[in-house]
């Protein structure tokens, strides 16, 4: 029988963090059963693992479909691994990557830290940026001049939307069914909008409409894709970044990225996990 454990990756100390299920199994279900385990969890994700030659095969499933990596499920998972089997680090072959995560304890919790799949970007079409605005009831006038829109890659594409105001982004809004059918027809994962605080902290909000789930209390995939681009532009980072997300939806949680000086490079991602078991 399968055991479901469940984890708060990302989290802010006793609080916030990204629910996920993470299923460890000596081989994986058909994916018919994964998606049905993934709806009864009702997380953004569960992540399924099983012992493969030297390492791991992952897959990941949201409430509504399997989604190609998210980073809160890996981390959580490097988190379950080191439990389990001690300190260290894992190797995790993706339905289209390889990529590994590292695990251990962090005083009485554990933290986790993945490397992502490579980073990549490119600018985005007006038709889709319009419709990206619209869906929020964003103007052109609201997007912060110096992080200009793109979709970002760190291992699913996310369309990036900076706003130069807090309050922008605390008021985000959008029709769900409206978002998904956006994010499907446009090959999205989330919807990233983020809101620059200073050049190494930024503030995150993620609609995830395409996975089942409103909003994302924290994206570790989304924050790998956001570091891959501040590289490419130039933006004063000074090796690494830490992202905030999910304040305004209650859930605090903390991100922290390492940013190589390579151009489209693997982007560490870590941070804490806590247990959501009674």
């Amino acid at each position: 029988m399968l055991t479901v454990q469940r984890l708060a990756a990302f989290s802010d100390g006793d609080q916030g963090g990204n629910p996920a299920g993470v299923v460890i199994a000596e081989q994986l279900p058909e994916a018919a059963q994964m998606q049905r385990i993934a709806a009864e969890v009702g997380d953004s994700e569960t992540v399924f693992a099983a012992p493969q030659e030297d390492g791991w095969r992952v897959r990941y499933f949201s409430p509504a479909t399997e989604v190609p990596f998210c980073g809160h499920a890996t981390v959580a998972l490097g988190a379950a691994l080191a439990e389990r089997f001690g300190a260290g680090v894992f190797p995790l072959v993706l339905n289209s990557a390889e990529i590994t995560v590292a695990g251990r304890r962090q005083g009485e919790r554990w933290s986790a830290a993945l490397q992502s799949p490579p980073t990549h970007q490119r600018p985005v079409g007006p038709e889709l940026l319009a419709a990206g605005l619209a869906l929020f009831g964003y103007e052109p006038s609201d997007l912060d001049p110096a992080l200009p829109p793109a979709i970002v890659h760190g291992g699913a594409d996310h369309l990036l939307l900076a706003l130069r105001r807090r309050e922008d982004l605390a008021a985000m809004r959008y029709a769900m069914k409206e978002g998904a059918r956006l994010m499907a027809a446009a090959g999205l994962l989330t919807l990233l909008l983020v809101w620059a605080e200073g050049p190494r902290t930024f503030h995150s909000r993620n609609a995830f409409a395409s996975g089942g789930v409103y909003e994302d209390p924290a994206t570790g995939a989304a924050t790998a894709a956001l570091g891959g681009y501040l590289q490419a532009l130039g933006w004063p980072h000074g090796g690494s970044l830490v992202v905030v997300q999910g304040e305004d939806m209650g859930c605090r949680s903390l991100l922290s990225a390492e940013i190589p000086a390579a151009l489209g490079g693997s982007i560490r991602v870590a941070g804490q996990v806590r247990s959501l078991e009674p």
